[in-house]
């Protein structure tokens, strides 16, 4: 957790110093503006969560607010399904165990920060509502308890007025359990 939390830190230091110096070239989220989208999210599990689920998709709406021409607070939701995947105990061809797909509600506040036209990065913090058991990725078989998890999310990405396509990593942690995800999100969004 601290190794991510260094990360993270570091991430907003880089962006913080790159928007000083292209502040005047990057307005393009116009100040105090609403805008709404919705996006579709493919996720590839990392580590070891990777050997549960081979992929997720969700569908992901955002509200951005503009607070100023170049940095813009959002709120994200939506849904994430990851898909179970087909385990082999000790590599034993016959002995495996098809881990089941289980859902994750995340609801994320983050900043939107773009370092040159259309071009920002990103950072959101929030939870994740896991909404069904799945078998544990620790060579546990079995079902483990609903948790709700921390999610910290760095990204990158390209927006104009109508599209938002971004990459990120994200991290969901806590209650004695930690996985992760590669995603990219495709969006369509307006203004309200």
């Amino acid at each position: 957790m601290k190794k991510m939390t260094k990360v993270i830190a570091a991430a907003f230091t880089a962006a913080a110093l790159f928007i000083g110096s292209n502040a005047a070239n990057a307005q393009t989220t116009p100040k105090s503006v609403w805008r709404f989208g919705i996006g579709v999210d493919g996720m590839a599990p990392v580590g070891r969560f990777h050997d549960v689920s081979n992929f997720g998709l969700g569908i992901t709406p955002r509200l951005q607010y503009g607070v100023s021409d170049n940095l813009a607070l959002t709120l994200t939701s939506g849904y994430y399904n990851f898909f179970g995947k087909n385990i082999n105990a000790a590599g034993d061809v016959n002995s495996g165990y098809e881990s089941k797909s289980f859902g994750v509600v995340p609801v994320k506040l983050g900043l939107k920060a773009f370092v040159s036209q259309n071009i920002y990065l990103a950072g959101e913090l929030g939870a994740g509502f896991e909404t069904s058991h799945y078998g544990d990725y620790d060579g546990r078989v079995g079902e483990i308890p609903k948790q709700t998890k921390l999610i910290a999310s760095p990204g990158i990405g390209w927006a104009n007025k109508s599209w938002d396509i971004g990459a990120r990593y994200e991290n969901f942690s806590g209650q004695s359990r930690n996985y992760g995800t590669v995603g990219l999100r495709v969006a369509y969004g307006f203004g309200l």
